[in-house]
């Protein structure tokens, strides 16, 4: 099969022929028909991610198709459409796994960062953290929810009951985001890089009552804000225009790093929050209520063998919305296995 492989920090994806993976006892053999290009991506690709193993296959939104499983693939069965996300294995027995809180668990394996993903023709995955998708979405469409839709629904939980919504980085994850956020009632106040006026119009297309650049202030205080951009800097911007007793969340797996700031931004029991990974009852939970919004996802797609580009482009902020690689294989999956020794 093609995929495209992370070889090192810092090194473009390689375009190379390698086996089809074989399925487990655990697992189920995907053929990949879409794949989301997340941030989460770039981050690997830069070598910013202690938890990659490399050479691997990047990718953790992942859309296709159940072509073979092992005998323990509990009810997925071949022809089923199924979508893969960002955690793929957790160990079940440790604290945080008894708790309901696998996403913390030490043991965790990621996909496409500590085993192999969907930038390619095929993936094997743990049969119990893939999950069936609604119907209502078309594989381009519902493959940028599997990572920042659900990253994007766990950090707004986690901005509570907050009305006015200050959003930082309006791209894959802020606009899926911002669209439940508005079904929910809340308003939201979108901020984007300065001078990015294509960004604040598109925000405002999906219902923010405000949009203007990181550097601007909004015209009210907020109660919560959802920071996806990586930068450390917006921590203490954000803060600056919290009300008494808001929230920052910040929703990456990566940041730079914070800078000092004066403890009277903090004080008045403000709070500083990070978002870790996802549950699996996350996604039971958001592909649901995005059926049910519907959340409307704007794609921009690529063909595997422009992995790079698509990278590049989200890199340089060319992007309105979410990258999604076209992953169909170029020959059957028997023509496939048969070509292997």
């Amino acid at each position: 099969m093609q995929a495209q492989r992370a070889h090192g920090p810092g090194q473009a994806l390689r375009w190379e022929t390698v086996p089809v993976p074989r399925p487990g006892a655990a697992q189920v053999l995907v053929e990949v028909s879409a794949c989301g290009v997340c941030r989460t991506d770039l981050h690997l690709v830069d070598g910013e991610l202690p938890q990659a193993r490399y050479p691997v296959i990047p990718g953790h939104e992942i859309v296709g198709t159940v072509v073979a499983r092992g005998a323990d693939g509990g009810e997925l069965v071949p022809g089923m459409r199924v979508g893969i996300p960002w955690l793929g294995h957790t160990c079940g027995t440790c604290f945080y796994c008894e708790q309901g809180r696998e996403n913390l668990c030490d043991a965790a394996a990621f996909t496409g960062c500590s085993r192999d993903g969907g930038y390619a023709e095929y993936c094997v995955a743990d049969a119990r953290y893939c999950f069936p998708l609604p119907a209502g979405f078309d594989d381009v469409a519902v493959a940028p929810l599997l990572c920042a839709g659900l990253i994007g629904y766990r950090s707004l939980r986690m901005a509570g009951d907050a009305r006015r919504l200050g959003v930082f980085g309006f791209g894959a994850a802020a606009h899926l985001i911002a669209q439940v956020a508005r079904w929910q009632g809340r308003e939201v106040y979108a901020f984007t890089r300065a001078g990015d006026m294509a960004a604040q119009d598109f925000a405002r297309r999906l219902g923010a009552v405000w949009a203007g650049g990181s550097d601007e202030r909004p015209p009210v205080m907020l109660d919560a804000a959802l920071l996806f951009a990586p930068v450390g800097a917006l921590v203490p911007t954000a803060l600056a225009l919290l009300r008494k007793g808001g929230r920052v969340v910040c929703g990456g797996i990566h940041m730079s790093d914070i800078p000092s700031f004066a403890y009277e931004r903090l004080w008045g029991e403000r709070e500083i929050v990070s978002v870790a990974n996802l549950t699996r009852q996350d996604a039971v939970e958001f592909l649901d209520l995005a059926a049910r919004v519907p959340v409307a996802t704007s794609t921009q797609t690529y063909v595997l063998a422009e992995a790079n580009l698509a990278l590049d482009d989200l890199r340089q902020g060319r992007l309105q919305g979410a990258a999604v690689l076209i992953c169909r294989p170029s020959a059957p999956m028997a023509q496939q296995l048969g070509a292997q020794p």
